[in-house]
């Protein structure tokens, strides 16, 4: 691959949407990706439609978890190979599927996500910064929201 000249025209993006995805499995691929010639790689998360393919409402902790294991890989690895990362929000599955989880009922998930990534992490004062803007009083992300 290094041979190739690839990794001089391109940055992967590596995809996982999962809460618990692993750390330490991704920080592996991603020293995989520098040994072949890689600078940079993206990663690719969540902040709705991809927990289900008939899903409705959106588990805003679900995706929370995601982005603070993001932040984990991008701790764990080295300052300079990060380019970005891309919050995706999947309304369906492939085209012959029903739309899921509309951007109405996931805009407070896409707001905590963003929050915890501008912010490091997420903490009460992050929720009441979210509460804030999105003129919520009670933000839950264990819960689907009412």
């Amino acid at each position: 691959l290094s041979e190739s000249g690839v990794p001089q025209l391109v940055q992967p993006m590596i995809w996982d949407y999962a809460a618990d995805l692993d750390v330490e499995g991704k920080v592996r691929l991603i020293e995989k990706y520098r040994r072949c010639g890689f600078s940079k790689v993206w990663f690719a998360s969540a902040f709705k439609g991809a927990t289900g393919v008939n899903q409705s409402l959106t588990l805003i902790g679900h995706h929370l978890k995601n982005h603070l294991q993001w932040l984990k890989v991008a701790s764990n690895s080295p300052d300079d190979v990060l380019e970005g990362i891309a919050l995706t929000g999947w309304q369906r599955y492939d085209h012959f599927s029903v739309l899921c989880e509309l951007l109405p009922v996931a805009i407070p998930s896409l707001a905590v996500c963003l929050q915890a990534l501008e912010n490091g992490g997420y903490s009460e004062k992050t929720k009441e910064n979210v509460e804030q803007l999105l003129g919520m009083s009670n933000l839950e992300t264990e819960t689907f929201m009412r």
